[in-house]
């Protein structure tokens, strides 16, 4: 029986699964937003949300454990620069996964996985800045 065992093997040996669950996860701290498969998603989600709290924490232990983990030195500074602050007030749950059907190829589940706090650019949070910033231009002229 498999009761209670949460191990996903994504079809990999344990390194190579830690190295592309490194690079997911490096991948969407560098670019908020990334698609993939729904299992990969799903594996990534848990590792990335502990990266946040660590982010959150901001402490020289923190970083160092957050370099370990994802081995990329730009994504880390995002991390502790830019995202652990923006969910500073939030306790947990910084990811969303979003499904989007099947790929045409493999017919392989896709997923969305993204920052919960995520806006595309040209939607109404980003127009309304942009808007107010256009007018500060104006104001100063």
């Amino acid at each position: 029986m498999r009761h209670l065992r949460k191990v996903t093997k994504l079809g990999r040996t344990s390194k190579h699964k830690e190295a592309l669950v490194a690079n997911l996860v490096s991948s969407l701290i560098q670019h908020s937003r990334i698609q993939t498969t729904l299992a990969k998603a799903k594996v990534i989600r848990p590792v990335a949300e502990k990266l946040v709290t660590l982010a959150k924490g901001g402490t020289l232990h923190d970083r160092r454990l957050a370099v370990s983990r994802i081995r990329n030195k730009d994504a880390v500074k995002k991390l502790f620069a830019e995202i652990g602050p923006r969910f500073q007030d939030r306790q947990g749950g910084y990811t969303r996964i979003l499904k989007l059907g099947h790929r045409t190829t493999d017919a392989a589940k896709i997923a969305l996985i993204e920052w919960v706090d995520y806006q595309l650019p040209g939607t109404e949070a980003n127009a309304s800045a942009a808007a107010a910033a256009t007018v500060e231009e104006k104001k100063a002229e």
